[in-house]
């Protein structure tokens, strides 16, 4: 593949970022989030081309194989709701994008998530409810349109579920999400072949990571789950936060 359509030439770069997207998928296919918190911040650090176009759309391949391998465990019915709203915040997002000021959005969300965090170490159980789910979604929408990363409102509505509900539900909700999400980049010109392509360069590494999380998945617990999904929410918002100040 020619240079010019790497997002990195650095071979040590590119090391980082393959060692990246295998170990963001091993957490997606074990705790059903995990692929963006993670790699999104060091991608827009080290290479921000991947940034929110290709991470979308490898996080999006990545989930929706999830989803496919415990497909009999969706929750079909919070996953209808949230879908719905993940469209509609897709479309607010898309809208933000030539509106306003994406730094005041970011800082914002990752406030939003960490209140959320809170909330849910403080012993309150957050139902999943039409209601809920919706919300979630059209907050995981605008999130993952614009950043990548849209699963830390979901983790906090589904964190009492089981792990394989979980992982099921997450990810047939993102793996949708994300194509929604990409075709309104498409349209509204933020996402283009160029984008697809540098998301071809780390597809072997997806794929790794994924696979030896079939390895992994049966050793998490329930309550190891919930605590790991807290964590990662927490870490995503504040490297959100982080990110935006430091631009």
């Amino acid at each position: 593949m020619p240079l010019d359509l790497l997002p990195f030439t650095d071979p040590w770069v590119y090391a980082l970022m393959a060692f990246l997207i295998a170990g963001s998928a091993l957490l997606q296919g074990v705790g059903g989030v995990g692929f963006t918190m993670f790699a999104a911040p060091v991608a827009l650090i080290v290479s921000p081309e991947l940034v929110p176009g290709p991470l979308l759309t490898l996080g999006g391949m990545v989930t929706f194989m999830t989803a496919l391998r415990e497909r009999h465990q969706i929750a079909v019915k919070p996953a209808s709701f949230a879908l719905a709203g993940r469209t509609l915040g897709a479309l607010v997002a898309v809208f933000a994008l030539s509106q306003l000021a994406s730094r005041t959005l970011s800082l914002l969300f990752a406030g939003l998530i960490l209140l959320a965090v809170l909330l849910s170490v403080s012993g309150l159980r957050l139902r999943v409810s039409p209601v809920s789910a919706s919300v979630a979604g059209l907050i995981s929408g605008v999130m993952g349109t614009l950043t990548s990363v849209g699963s830390p409102p979901l983790a906090i509505i589904m964190q009492h579920s089981p792990p394989s509900t979980i992982r099921a539900t997450i990810g047939a909700i993102l793996g949708c999400g994300a194509t929604v999400s990409l075709a309104a980049l498409a349209l509204t010109g933020h996402y283009g072949w160029h984008d697809l392509l540098l998301s071809a360069t780390l597809f072997p590494f997806l794929f790794l990571g994924f696979w030896l999380s079939n390895k992994a998945r049966h050793r998490v617990t329930g309550p190891a789950l919930r605590y790991g999904l807290l964590i990662f929410c927490a870490a995503s918002a504040l490297g959100l936060a982080v990110k935006t100040l430091w631009q």
